[in-house]
C-alpha cells in the first residue's frame, strides 16, 4: 500500500510540473502538439526513471562508504547528462523524424529539473531502491500525463475565437493555471 501511496503522490497529487513547478521548460516548449508532447513526455520518462536509479546506486554504493555525500549533485549531474545522451542517441538511430520533431528540447532534458529533483529528493527522503524506482515512474507518468493534457488544451485553443489580447502567451499561461488547479483538488488523496 505505501509503494501504490508514493506511485499515486508522485503521479497526480504533488506533480512535479502543476505541484512543484519543475520542468516548465519542456511543458511550455513541447506542448503546442500532443505527438510531439507524448514524445517528449516518453523520453524523458526513459531518463527520468533511469536516472534516479543509477542515483541511487552510486549514493548508496559509492558516496555514502566513500563518506562523498557532498558530491551527490556532481553525482546526480553526470548520471542526469549520460542518460540524457544515452536517449538522445537511441532516437537518433531510430527515428530521425522524432529526433528533429523533439529539436533543442530532446538535450534540455539533462536541464530538467524535475530529473534531478526526483534524484535529490529520493536521497533526501532516504527511499530504498524499489521506493525510488516506483517514485521515479510515478513523477515521469505525472510528468507525461500533464504534458499531453496540457497540448490537448493548447490544440483546442488554437481554434477557439479568442479577444487578441488573449492569444499567445496569455492563454497558454491561463490555461496552465487552470489545469494546476484542477490537479489541486487531488490534494484531499495525500
Amino acid at each position: 500500500m505505501e509503494l501504490a501511496a508514493l506511485l499515486v503522490g508522485a503521479l497526480i497529487v504533488n506533480n512535479f510540473v502543476l505541484a512543484q513547478f519543475l520542468g516548465l521548460c519542456p511543458f511550455f516548449g513541447t506542448t503546442r502538439r500532443i505527438d510531439t508532447a507524448l514524445a517528449m513526455g516518453l523520453a524523458t520518462t526513459f531518463v527520468l526513471c533511469l536516472a534516479a536509479s543509477l542515483s541511487h546506486i552510486v549514493y548508496h554504493a559509492i558516496l555514502l562508504p566513500l563518506e562523498l555525500e557532498y558530491l551527490k549533485i556532481i553525482a546526480f549531474i553526470v548520471i542526469v547528462g549520460g542518460a540524457v545522451q544515452l536517449t538522445e542517441m537511441y532516437i537518433k538511430a531510430t527515428s530521425r523524424t522524432l529526433y528533429q520533431l523533439l529539436g533543442i528540447y530532446l538535450p534540455l532534458i539533462t536541464t530538467n529539473c524535475a530529473v534531478l529533483g526526483v534524484a535529490l529528493l529520493s536521497v533526501s527522503q532516504a527511499l530504498t531502491f524499489l521506493e525510488t524506482f516506483v517514485f521515479a515512474v510515478g513523477a515521469a507518468l505525472g510528468f507525461t500525463l500533464v504534458m499531453v493534457l496540457f497540448s490537448a488544451m493548447r490544440e483546442q485553443l488554437e481554434s477557439a475565437d479568442l479577444p487578441n489580447a488573449m492569444t499567445g502567451t496569455p492563454v497558454t499561461l491561463v490555461s496552465a493555471g487552470i489545469l494546476a488547479l484542477a490537479f489541486l483538488g487531488f490534494q484531499g488523496l495525500a
